[in-house]
């Protein structure tokens, strides 16, 4: 195993515990140029995934742009299933693989296309903007996707004074609160940012003087409220690097924190942090039976595929 590879993870990751993930990453690099295969790990994977063994990291918007640029024959989703369901909509021709099919998602789960559907006909005309935290029915059934990232940009671009925005109810209404468009929403939400309270931050202040406080928008409005600044996963990660503050509290899942922290020597970081049971059933070693078997192979329904990748296309157009 390259030293090199050991260093961009030695800050989170002690050498006892790397030893035992070291024969599964160096198995992984071997594959991947086998099958002419590159790695797509979200910024919530663990760092062993995140800084070892991926090639392009980010959030679901950088995920979704990068897929399409991919230079590969096989992508592998180191991500939940919508993740893997968008990497193939931009990549009809490639082979998409997710090491573990039951990597679900709350928000994805708590919406079908026969709601949207629904939506449509008690609110006519309004514009419907799907959270890329959706299956790929559901964004079929819809006008325009978006992302934590780029929610704003992508409901200011509508022109319109108001939409429906699904599933995650507290980024609607805390893009309702941005923009100023009123918002029907749904009433989904992450299992992950929801659990966040606005007492917990209180704590965080009266126990860590001179933290700040960075929320992920899917949080509750009343959490975001206190924070010092509120972002998507990329856009935490872009403050920390630009502003360095000396001590900070991530609001989000557990191992954004880490993938920061190998980069940030400089910062303290307070991890106050809920896990993603669904994010943490991608493994080293399941990515690394994803490559040997090729499994499992994500696929979409022909009649879903272009209006649902036409919604993606649609946010990705959105500057």
């Amino acid at each position: 195993m390259p030293l090199d590879l050991y260093d961009r993870v030695s800050r989170v990751i002690p050498p006892i515990e790397w030893a035992t993930m070291a024969e599964d990453a160096e198995a992984i690099l071997k594959l991947k140029r086998e099958r002419r295969a590159v790695i797509l790990a979200h910024n919530y994977q663990t760092p062993d995934i995140f800084h070892g063994v991926a090639d392009i990291v980010g959030d679901s918007l950088a995920l979704a742009r990068e897929a399409e640029k991919a230079d590969a024959d096989v992508i592998v989703l180191a991500g939940v299933h919508f993740m893997a369901e968008t990497a193939k909509l931009m990549n009809p021709s490639k082979t998409v693989l997710i090491p573990d099919a039951h990597a679900g998602c709350s928000l994805a789960e708590s919406i079908t296309a026969a709601d949207v559907a629904l939506l449509r006909a008690k609110y006519p005309g309004r514009p419907v903007v799907a959270y890329v935290n959706t299956s790929a029915e559901v964004k079929a059934a819809s006008d325009i996707c978006c992302t934590s990232g780029n929610a704003k940009k992508v409901v200011e671009s509508l022109g319109v004074p108001e939409v429906i925005m699904l599933p995650d109810e507290f980024l609607a209404q805390n893009v309702a609160k941005e923009t100023g468009v009123k918002i029907i929403a749904w009433k989904g939400h992450c299992e992950v940012h929801e659990r966040f309270t606005p007492q917990e931050i209180l704590q965080l202040r009266q126990t860590h003087p001179g933290v700040v406080i960075l929320a992920h928008p899917e949080c509750p409005p009343e959490v975001v409220e206190v924070a010092d600044f509120s972002g998507s996963t990329a856009v935490m990660a872009d403050y920390v690097r630009e502003k360095k503050p000396a001590r900070v509290a991530l609001i989000t899942e557990c191992s954004m924190s880490d993938n920061i922290a190998q980069n940030a020597p400089e910062t303290e970081f307070v991890r106050p942090c809920n896990l993603c049971p669904h994010m943490k059933l991608i493994t080293l070693k399941n990515i690394r039976r994803a490559l040997e078997e090729m499994q499992t192979e994500v696929t979409i329904p022909a009649e879903l595929f272009a209006p649902a990748r036409r919604a993606v296309e649609r946010m990705l157009a959105v500057k």
